[in-house]
């Protein structure tokens, strides 16, 4: 069921198609919104088509009459005054070529920094560190260590690893070794940066399967999630350019 709401990337073109045919449609949009239900009628209608299987965490408006945002689970789908059918896609603003699903999206999944129990991450610095970020990762994910090295091409960082084993077994007993190490930034770093291998003790008390409570509740679905201090994430493992230019806007 929840694959029909698995959310596709379109290509802007698609998106153009998209808001087009709305408009083409408006008539009939209009006409729904003429008999305007209530976001609660709505959220009422998809909480029981959808049957517990996905959590329908809000119903708004949007800017199209007649269509409504649906956040379910951590993705944003779309739905007519009804709650019949749903959008599966991209809203298009495209007098501004904003990618209004886009902003939703990055906006229902933020959190509040002050909220990461930063003792309970592996943390490191580099020059001043004086920009911080947290990032969940898996020892076994290959786009974690990407980001990693992606970090030693930065300066002034410090950065907070959320061990946060979603691949295998294998990635839980890491997990612990690291944590259980003497120094754990450097059996981190050295395992992702330099292969070598991960050894020691694993029953020592750790925060595992807390950080993964912690990010389920979150809604982090991949490796890795970076967060930053104003609360926005990008998920996946960014690039040098990208990570600079967030940085750059905490600063506006």
């Amino acid at each position: 069921m929840l694959q029909m709401f698995r959310r596709k990337s379109l290509r802007a073109t698609a998106a153009v198609t998209l808001v087009g045919g709305l408009a083409a449609a408006g008539y009939a949009l209009h006409a729904l919104a003429a008999d305007e239900p209530s976001t609660a009628s709505i959220k009422a209608t998809i909480e029981k088509m959808v049957g517990g299987r996905a959590e329908v965490r809000s119903v708004t408006k949007t800017p199209v009459p007649g269509l409504y945002e649906v956040s379910l689970g951590n993705q944003v789908v779309y739905t007519d005054a009804t709650g019949r059918y749903i959008l599966n896609g991209e809203l298009i603003d495209t007098k501004t070529s904003t990618n209004l699903t886009e902003e939703r999206v990055a906006e229902l999944n933020r959190i509040k920094w002050s909220d990461l129990p930063l003792s309970r991450a592996v943390k490191w610095s580099k020059g001043d560190g004086s920009r911080t970020i947290a990032v969940f990762s898996d020892p076994n994910c290959p786009y974690c260590k990407r980001i990693e090295q992606t970090f030693q091409q930065m300066d002034n960082i410090t950065v907070y690893t959320f061990l946060y084993p979603v691949l295998s077994p294998d990635s839980t007993q890491k997990s612990k070794q690291i944590w259980c190490a003497s120094d754990r930034s450097k059996a981190w770093r050295d395992w992702m940066l330099n292969h070598v291998a991960v050894t020691g003790k694993s029953d020592c008390k750790n925060p595992i399967d807390d950080n993964l409570k912690l990010g389920q509740g979150m809604n982090v679905t991949g490796t890795p999630a970076i967060f930053f201090t104003d609360g926005s994430r990008i998920p996946g493992a960014a690039d040098v350019a990208t990570l600079e230019r967030k940085f750059a806007s905490l600063k506006k």
